[in-house]
């Protein structure tokens, strides 16, 4: 029986060298060697659940020499190891050792004899696992093997607790493997296969399980293929890389909602994209709804699924441990409760975020206007609504009118998308706890209030319409009196603060907050520049992206969680905001290094990385050593950046869809055909000289190269 090692407790498993694979809800995370030893975050996995964390090979008790690992596509990679021989009359191997491991299925073993000596051998497969739900193995807390039985009549293992439930068999050439069960785990073995020159042998092994009892309604593995449309280009290669390799991540993070009700959309199902793996392979609402929000360009399915998934699970009554309130949008879907360490325990069904309210409500204004069909606008608009209302209620019972967030004892202590427990920090280093106002969320908010005004003023529906307005006014003017700060030193004379805390008092020091707000419309045109200014500065662009933080200040730490690290979605959402408000030097210039990042991790972008300084000769960028790698937002964050190098703003009030490509030093050259705009397929083509060409316009709609 393999050994495994003991896990240090509480800490938190480092990522940054583990090979994933993903089929959402499954994953598997390998070593780089293909060997599972019960390591760190180790293992196969089904919501939310570890399933194995030890396969390890052996031959004759050895086990085989790695050579390669070969990625073969999102959900499956193949680990290539050799067996040699003492007293081989060469050097070269002559068994080869292939194993391929599919994300919710299993691997696939193969033997190759490439020798001229029949060789006799024994293969073991150590097999072990402690069930642990995933919170466990992030806190790095250990937990103990679960002991095994045989089972389907003997050729097979299996494991279970009240909680968990995993089973393996295995099939291969020339029958079942001997089967030995324990209370430490159990092994596979092939007494002996032989192999003549030029033969092969394989094995099929399988991993099935999950959480017992699977939660009712609890989303799975789609049926149906991905909802968006799959473009064609040509342009700048790191570009095209960037997204076809994020899109089959996308497709692998894809998650769909068993509940349909009573709505009806060619019985297609409501599918949205799981946040991230390994930590987050769930219904986020702030995550998912970021990344439909970025895919609009390729389609409103995706947005339909997502605002669905979260309109179903919304807010419907006060729960202070679940932090739910009427109308108040999902954080997170797990499969039970869990204990996540220092004192953080949250239920299955989490609401404590303040953010993806408002933000619920801006993706059906932008799915609206990407040509989402009416029915679906208006059988959606009453959850939009009573988000909205959350939103106003909280700001309404705000001393100071913004929207704040109180988290609760036990509960997340930060509520944005910057979580952490030191998320917040001033310019001289200090931790500042909440109740926090941050200023994206109050650009979120207005943004949701006028997005909303204008949808429902198509809808006939003014004096609602004049309220939201009115109140979104209030809101700016608020926000330009309390949020702005005045710079000692940098690229402008004043920034937006981080947040405001109680008594109006503004967190000082320059973040990458301020870099959401360009889209939201909170900001004037000065207050666009001056913006624009710091995400140009050194200070923040670290020429891969822009940091979390800026690098001037105490408290900057390049591989920190959210105070001094890039996070890929963070930097796109400053670029689609620099493009829109015309702020295109500053928008490329961020571009550039988000495209030469992505480059150095095989366009796969992790969730975050470090926030060195890029100059002459530094070596790559390092992702932070706990990212998910896949991740959602950082997935879409390839359409995002699509979208905003060609400048797409469509609107469905005026049936325009404007196109102001990115213009930086020179005009961008680049064409796409497959985007979607109302169900229709478009093509467009910037030629690099200024020229732009649309092509597929939707019946009744048309196309400007000028402002809207």
């Amino acid at each position: 029986m393999y050994e495994s090692a003991e896990l240090p407790s509480a800490l938190q498993p480092l990522l940054h060298d583990v090979v994933m694979c993903v089929a959402a809800p499954a994953f598997v995370a390998s070593p780089r060697d293909g060997q599972l030893r019960g390591l760190r975050a180790e293992g196969f996995y089904g919501h939310d659940r570890r399933l194995l964390h030890t396969v390890c090979l052996l031959i004759d008790g050895r086990e085989p020499e790695p050579i390669g690992v070969q990625p073969l596509g999102p959900d499956r990679v193949r680990f290539t190891s050799v067996h040699r021989y003492q007293g081989d009359p060469t050097d070269d191997p002559t068994l080869i050792v292939e194993r391929v491991r599919v994300a919710g299925r299993g691997e696939f073993i193969q033997l190759r004899n490439v020798g001229t000596v029949t060789r006799s051998l024994r293969l073991e497969l150590a097999l072990a696992t402690d069930l642990a739900d995933i919170a466990d193995v992030k806190r790095g807390r250990p937990t103990p093997t679960v002991p095994c039985t045989a089972s389907g009549g003997g050729d097979g293992l299996r494991w279970q607790t009240p909680a968990g439930l995993a089973e393996v068999r295995a099939a291969g050439e020339p029958g079942a493997p001997e089967v030995t069960d324990g209370p430490e785990g159990g092994t596979f073995a092939w007494p002996r296969i032989v192999l003549r020159p030029g033969e092969d042998w394989h094995t099929q092994v399988s991993v099935t399980g999950g959480a017992v009892p699977t939660p009712p309604g609890h989303p799975g593995a789609p049926r149906s293929p991905a909802p968006w449309a799959e473009p064609r280009m040509t342009g700048d290669p790191r570009l095209v890389a960037l997204v076809r390799r994020g899109l089959d991540d996308l497709g692998a993070l894809r998650l769909a909602d068993p509940e349909r009700g009573t709505r009806t959309a060619g019985g297609a199902e409501d599918q949205f994209i799981a946040a991230g793996c390994p930590w987050y392979l769930t219904l986020f609402g702030r995550d998912s709804i970021w990344s439909a929000r970025m895919m609009l360009p390729l389609g409103t399915d995706l947005a339909r699924g997502t605002l669905w998934a979260l309109a179903r699970r919304q807010g419907t009554a006060h729960d202070v441990f679940r932090e739910e309130a009427p109308g108040r949008i999902l954080h997170e879907l797990r499969p039970a409760d869990a204990e996540h360490g220092h004192g953080l325990r949250l239920p299955s069904r989490y609401y404590g975020s303040v953010d993806a309210t408002p933000l619920f409500v801006s993706l059906l204004v932008d799915a609206w206007h990407w040509g989402l069909p009416g029915d679906e606008v208006d059988a959606l608009l009453p959850y939009a609504e009573r988000a909205m209302e959350w939103v106003l209620e909280t700001c309404a019972g705000d001393e100071d009118g913004f929207l704040r967030y109180y988290p609760r004892a036990g509960g997340l202590r930060h509520q944005s998308w910057k979580d952490s427990e030191d998320a917040v920090r001033d310019a001289t280093g200090r931790r500042i706890e909440p109740p926090l106002a941050l200023c994206e969320v109050q650009g979120y908010a207005y943004q949701a209030a006028t997005g909303l005004a204008e949808l429902l003023a198509a809808r006939g529906r003014h004096d609602s319409a004049v309220r939201l307005r009115t109140w979104a006014d209030a809101l700016r003017k608020s926000f330009a009196d309390a949020f702005w700060l005045s710079a000692r030193h940098g690229p402008a004379p004043r920034y937006v603060a981080i947040a405001i805390g109680r008594g109006l008092e503004p967190v000082s020091g320059p973040a990458s907050n301020m870099g959401q707000l360009l889209s939201t419309g909170i900001l004037d045109a000065g207050g666009c520049q001056d913006v624009a200014a710091w995400l140009a500065s050194p200070e923040l662009n670290s020429g891969w992206g822009l940091r979390s933080r800026s690098s001037a200040l105490p408290g900057f730490n390049p591989l920190s969680y959210h105070n001094g690290s890039v996070w890929t979605h963070d930097t796109a959402i400053a670029i689609q905001g620099l493009s829109a408000a015309g702020r295109h030097e500053e928008a490329y210039a961020l571009t550039t290094g988000l495209l030469d990042a992505a480059s150095h991790f095989g366009y796969r972008m992790p969730e975050l990385y470090g926030g060195d300084s890029r100059t002459p000769g530094a070596p790559a960028p390092l992702a932070y050593p706990a990212a998910c790698r896949p991740q959602g937002w950082s997935a879409a964050t390839a359409v995002a950046l699509l979208s905003a190098l060609l400048g797409l703003y469509p609107n469905a009030a005026q049936r325009t869809l404007f196109v102001r490509p990115m213009a930086r030093p020179h005009p961008l050259s680049l064409y796409v055909d497959g985007l979607r705009l109302a169900g229709r397929d478009l093509q467009i083509h910037a030629d690099g000289k200024g020229a732009v060409e649309v092509q597929g316009i939707p019946s009744g709609w048309s196309f400007s190269t000028g402002g809207s």
